[in-house]
């Protein structure tokens, strides 16, 4: 009998050594992450006020029936998030939105009802959701919030359905976000390129500081990490293009951890690939930017009619977690991760597991596919490849009208080197074709609309963008790529001190540029002759207003130019892009400053990208008639005058600027 129980005893610890080896191997992944790591299955956990969702690697503790997230742990981790912070605070959606009769009003959408969608050991789905009713306080939208945790996963899944029935009440929606609030004692370095990335001042360091010419920009004057005394703090510092924000987030080098938000697919976002908007920044906070008025103004804002039915699914994105012992010493190897998994996550959109029937899977989806050419009968005698153009699909309306477009979907791709362009996964509907091509102005639309269906694959032909011409050039200023960034763009004041990325960063990314015009130009304005001046150093990349004894006053800048021959009956054309501009008018004259202006944009733009570090907000381009009776032979001058007002930030931001000589017949 006693030798039995030995018997057993002995295949008991190799049992158990057996279990132990499989565990650890599983536990090992090629990038010596603990990313991917298999998990028993998912669990799902209840009580009377929250639900907690776990996979063996991450954890997620949420309010019922409200939704938001309270609790993050990973690989049996603390708590990520803020414990500070009310438990609805800590991780969660939300709206701003207004009517007429009330300001902007802040909705965290929780929900009011909760739902089991899915729950398996591979896959659990749940499900927040909340019916506008008559006479409710909130925001006039069924709403409909979704989690979801895969086996062996390293993070969780979240979307959003929001809907708006006819005859609800009218109202505008501004900004739609998801939201995570990080524990600081935990998090202190933040990453969203590879370039801007860097260990960061805390919240305390913030209250602390000097608080500077708007709410967002703090000057650290005694932080806790005494290098950044002197540098700026500001969220708009961190800014991205939606093209280029596919991940962002901050690593905690003392738990050699990692907390990622990976957005595999911008179809969702409002304003197409160059619309700007917030990634991370100090609280830690991570955010995703569905909808926003940033760098643009309320013309990106959804604005609804009584009789107006609207659907739109956000998302969705991923919240990534991953670990590296060698983060301690250098964060960056997480970032490296990060980057990974985002090409992942981005290879498997549109992603097959979301089981709202609102969010559209691969086989309900079609193709576009063409090759783009760009005639500039000035440049070249036939039709050439619009190579690395952006080429998009979004909701028909005229050219360029997908960058005020944020109520629908919008899908983007860039050219090869032959024009050549691939849009896939395109959900049913009808679409206009769009596109912008580099090195030329203006903006291309498609002559019909394009039906994509299920399964379709449509090849386009014949497109040919007829960039805008009427004449020869006589002289251009600038690059025609929708940004200002060309143009000479000055050092910070000496009091602000520039943080010493690895590598250098945008110029444009520093505070306080706008008040170096003054410094630079105390008397008189900018003059820019053509043929001795040059742009990257003598064209202040942004006309804004000067300070003259407290007040700030217009400007007028000057271009002078000459002229061998002028045909006075002949009819020249001022061809102007504009990359921003921000409560501002532009008025042009030729030769005369005190004639009535020949052109004037109006007092138009809420872009305010010089305040927020951009180099570009709306893009705006005009085709401006010029009578050869308004030229002189010999020398000439265009006065550009900005004549608005009263603060800093107004600001006029060029793109490109053409002469062309008298206009010519195709």
């Amino acid at each position: 009998m006693g030798r039995w129980i030995w018997v057993m005893v002995l295949q008991l610890l190799v049992l158990v050594a057996d279990s132990q080896n499989i565990h650890s191997s599983r536990r090992l992944v090629d990038d010596d992450t603990q990313a991917d790591s298999p998990s028993p299955g998912v669990e799902l956990v209840r009580d009377d006020q929250h639900v907690v969702m776990s996979n063996g690697i991450v954890s997620i503790r949420l309010t019922v029936p409200g939704g938001a997230v309270t609790n993050i742990t990973y690989n049996g981790s603390d708590n990520l998030l803020l414990p500070e912070d009310k438990e609805a605070d800590r991780g969660h959606w939300n709206i701003v939105w207004n009517t007429t009769e009330r300001g902007k009003i802040i909705d965290n959408l929780e929900g009011t009802s909760y739902k089991v969608i899915v729950q398996n050991e591979n896959q659990t789905e749940i499900s927040f959701t909340r019916t506008w009713t008559v006479g409710s306080s909130n925001a006039p939208l069924n709403v409909d919030k979704r989690f979801v945790m895969l086996r062996d996963s390293p993070g969780f899944y979240s979307y959003t359905v929001l809907e708006r029935l006819k005859g609800w009440p009218v109202f505008d929606l501004q900004n739609g976000r998801m939201v995570f609030k990080l524990d600081g004692t935990k998090f202190d370095y933040m990453a969203m390129s590879d370039v801007r990335q860097r260990y960061m001042p805390t919240s305390e360091d913030r209250e602390n500081g000097e608080k500077l010419e708007y709410k967002e920009a703090v000057l650290l004057t005694n932080p806790s990490n005494p290098d950044f005394k002197g540098e700026v703090d500001d969220k708009y510092l961190y800014s991205c293009d939606n093209k280029d924000n596919k991940v962002h987030g901050w690593v905690s080098s003392n738990l050699s951890s990692g907390f990622w938000m990976i957005t595999p697919s911008n179809e969702f976002r409002s304003g197409g690939p160059l619309k700007q908007d917030l990634t991370s920044h100090v609280g830690p906070t991570v955010l995703s930017v569905f909808i926003s008025t940033h760098y643009a103004g309320v013309d990106l804002a959804l604005k609804f009619e009584s009789q107006e039915y609207w659907k739109k699914v956000l998302g969705p994105v991923f919240i990534y977690l991953n670990s590296d012992a060698s983060a301690k010493t250098n964060p960056s190897v997480l970032w490296s991760d990060a980057k990974k998994r985002m090409l992942k996550e981005v290879a498997s959109w549109p992603y097959s597991f979301p089981n709202s029937k609102e969010f559209v899977k691969s086989e309900q989806r079609g193709a576009l596919s063409g090759q783009l050419l760009v005639q500039d009968r000035f440049v070249h005698k036939k039709p050439v490849p619009a190579s690395s153009s952006y080429v998009g699909l979004a909701p028909p309306g005229k050219a360029g009208s997908w960058q005020f477009e944020s109520k629908g979907y919008q899908f983007w791709t860039q050219t090869d080197e032959d024009g050549s362009f691939s849009i896939k996964n395109v959900t049913a509907g009808n679409y206009s074709l769009f596109a912008w091509v580099p090195g030329f102005v203006g903006d291309y639309k498609h002559a019909s609309d394009i039906t994509i269906t299920p399964g379709s694959d449509i090849q386009t032909t014949n497109l040919v963008f007829d960039a805008p011409r009427n004449g020869p050039t006589l002289w251009e200023l600038g690059i025609p790529d929708r940004s200002a960034a060309e143009f000479f763009i000055p050092d910070p004041d000496s009091r602000f001190k520039i943080h010493q990325y690895k590598q250098p960063v945008e110029k444009f990314r520093q505070y306080g540029l706008w008040a170096r015009y003054g410094e630079l130009y105390p008397q008189k304005d900018l003059i820019f002759t053509i043929g001795c001046s040059n742009y990257s150093q003598d064209w202040f990349f942004s006309q804004v207003t000067r300070n003259v004894g407290g007040q700030y006053v217009g400007t007028t800048w000057q271009i002078l130019f000459d002229l061998k021959n002028v045909d006075k009956t002949g009819n020249y054309t001022l061809q102007l892009a504009l990359a921003s501009i921000h409560y501002a008018e532009l008025q042009v004259r030729w030769n005369n400053p005190k004639s009535a202006p020949h052109f004037t944009t109006g007092v138009i733009g809420k872009d305010n990208a010089i305040a927020r570090h951009g180099i570009r907000g709306l893009y705006r381009f005009y085709t401006i008639p010029v009578q050869g009776s308004s030229l002189l032979v010999g020398t000439n001058t265009i006065f550009l005058t900005q004549t608005q007002i009263n603060s800093p930030f107004i600001e006029v931001m060029y793109d490109y600027i053409r002469l062309e000589g008298p206009t010519v017949s195709h």
